[in-house]
């Protein structure tokens, strides 16, 4: 790449290439557009005076989304929780009571079944051959569409449709024991 031999000009050529893709995975993580346009500016801040750190051997479009990765998670963090108290003043007498919240959680039995079964699965995903894996997680956890997937990873589309094909069913068969019908 003639950017990282210092031809900074090609930097808006980079934009260019990842800033819809990146907006887009960056909007699916943070859901808000405008939260989502901040951070993209952000990650072409950081990836322009981190040039001379990026190993060459990788894919460059692997390095840029798992620093805008980095960065989402940073901006999800920094996100404040809004506290609201549980507690209310009545009109007649200025005395506080307590509001009454109904708890629609799930049964102890049922979180734990759920949290077995989503610990089975991440297992499984684990287990799946390295290509198998990056494909399913930019898919089902990424949510990236194929063929956003396929220019990222620089595959046919086909390719792509096929090998998360594939891993879904390595996934099935690793499961069907575990998960029943």
């Amino acid at each position: 790449m003639r950017i990282l031999e210092g031809d900074h000009e090609l930097y808006s050529e980079i934009v260019d290439r990842y800033q819809g893709r990146l907006v887009n995975f960056l909007n699916r993580l943070l859901r808000n557009m405008e939260a989502a346009h901040d951070v993209a500016q952000d990650v072409f801040l950081k990836v322009f005076n981190a040039l001379d750190r990026f190993d060459p051997k990788y894919k460059f479009s692997t390095w840029i989304f798992r620093v805008a990765h980095n960065q989402a998670i940073d901006e999800i963090r920094k996100r404040r929780i809004k506290w609201v108290s549980l507690q209310r003043k009545d009109s007649s007498d200025d005395s506080e009571y307590e509001w009454e919240i109904p708890d629609h959680n799930a049964s102890p039995y049922r979180d734990l079944r759920n949290r077995e079964r989503g610990d089975a699965i991440h297992e499984a995903i684990d287990a799946l051959p390295a290509d198998y894996r990056e494909l399913v997680v930019l898919r089902h956890y990424g949510e990236l569409s194929y063929d956003e997937i396929a220019q990222l990873k620089e595959m046919p589309l086909g390719t792509v449709k096929n090998k998360l094909f594939r891993g879904r069913q390595m996934l099935k068969e690793q499961l069907t024991e575990y998960l029943g019908d």
